[in-house]
């Protein structure tokens, strides 16, 4: 499988992938963040806000299947979320991209090592130990 893959990609190729990935990920999660942001502000702008009160985070944004539940109802805040989302994803999927990559180099080591980080991100965010 190795043979197969250095014929056409080799280490500086899997370097500029990883590189336009994270850009990628970055880019779209920001003009993801402006959309949702542009269509809150015509919605809300006029709104004057409460700091007097606490109102915290509202239903549905603390949770991938509400943030693309106001998402599909076009609502600004849900697609902000969708944006914050996305940015924090994209670090994950490079980590992911870096295992196959070391798998295709054959540095066990290195994909031990990876797996070990993608498990204690993925840990820490689907461990249910936050509040």
């Amino acid at each position: 499988m190795k043979q197969l893959f250095s014929k056409y990609l080799k280490d500086k190729d899997i370097q500029q992938i990883i590189g336009k990935q994270l850009r990628i990920g970055v880019v779209l999660s920001s003009i993801i963040v402006f959309i949702g942001g542009v269509i809150y502000l015509i919605r809300h702008g006029h709104e004057q806000p409460n700091y007097s009160t606490f109102t915290g985070v509202r239903e549905g944004l603390n949770h991938l299947t509400g943030i693309w539940q106001g998402v599909l109802e076009n609502k600004g805040m849900n697609i902000i979320q969708l944006g914050v989302v996305l940015l924090i994803a994209t670090p994950i999927f490079r980590i992911a991209f870096s295992v196959i990559a070391f798998l295709l180099e054959k540095d066990y080591l290195y994909v031990c090592l990876t797996l070990i980080v993608l498990g204690i991100i993925s840990y820490s965010m689907l461990g249910g130990l936050a509040g």
